[in-house]
């Protein structure tokens, strides 16, 4: 479904990206982890082609994203939901206007076959009675679910999730996580999960990915990820600020471990559902 291979790509003469391979199959939900600024959101972009590597290739299901004509990725970038990091609304729209937006643009609906699509994600993400507020009438944690709602409007097969609990309090994050991982349960898509939730993210991803010094450093289950006897790994998941994954120059004083804390549970949460409305 998703095949990334030696993608290279630089900002600012600097190289960000150095060689990143993976492969995710249908239906697979893999968290993307790493260090803050290590190139993960730069990854999410190149897979719907918004930006251009300066070498390497992504392919969508079979399609080589590089060699898609305007109208082949189109195509492509009708098959994915995309939830960004800071939700991106229109504050100027109601919470039913920005989920109905990628119909009214993108699609030949009409008005009642969008209004059945918007309130069937709305109900999918519990806002079917926050249709008529606007972002700035709602938490965090709301603002995050109108974004996944207006994500899955157009049934994609795959769902990128950029930091979708930055800012939130830990009790709305889990809420957030669980949600997410409810939809994929329900539906069957092909995600990737960035975050720093860790080990909250490992109970709902099948997967999990490493993103260091430009390259994927390790790619496992939750519960072999956890027990990978690389250092670096072992540092990030531990939450320890000595070792190889963050230098002395970044974090001058020592925190202690958690690694007595860590659980890397598999639980599966409660998913929710979803009515026939299709389109």
């Amino acid at each position: 479904m998703i095949r990334v291979e030696e993608l290279w790509k630089s900002l600012g003469g600097q190289e960000v990206l150095r060689g990143v391979s993976f492969e995710l199959q249908p239906g697979e939900f893999t968290a993307l982890i790493g260090l803050s600024g290590c190139g993960k959101s730069l990854l999410l972009k190149h897979l719907v082609g918004l930006l251009k590597p300066d070498r390497g290739r992504v392919w969508l299901g079979g399609q080589e994203v590089g060699k898609a004509s305007a109208k082949q990725l189109e195509f492509l970038r009708s098959r994915i939901g995309f939830v960004f990091q800071g939700g991106a609304l229109f504050d100027s729209m109601t919470v039913y206007d920005n989920v109905a937006f990628p119909l009214r643009e993108k699609t030949s609906l009409g008005e009642a076959d969008i209004r059945c699509k918007v309130e069937e994600e709305l109900e999918l993400v519990g806002l079917r009675d926050a249709s008529k507020k606007f972002p700035a009438q709602l938490s965090g944690g709301m603002l995050k679910r109108v974004a996944l709602a207006r994500a899955l409007v157009r049934d994609p097969e795959i769902v990128l999730i950029d930091e979708p609990t930055t800012g939130l309090d830990p009790v709305v994050s889990r809420a957030v996580l669980e949600l997410f991982g409810s939809v994929h349960e329900r539906l069957k898509l092909t995600g990737i999960l960035v975050s720093h939730e860790i080990p909250r993210i490992f109970e709902i991803v099948q997967r999990v990915a490493m993103l260091h010094e430009g390259r994927i450093i390790a790619m496992d289950t939750p519960e072999r990820f956890c027990a990978s006897p690389d250092p670096v790994v072992q540092q990030f998941v531990d939450g320890s600020s000595v070792g190889q994954c963050v230098s002395p120059a970044r974090v001058p004083n020592r925190v202690p471990s958690r690694r007595d804390a860590l659980t890397c549970s598999t639980a599966q949460p409660t998913f929710l559902t979803r009515g026939k409305c299709r389109v």
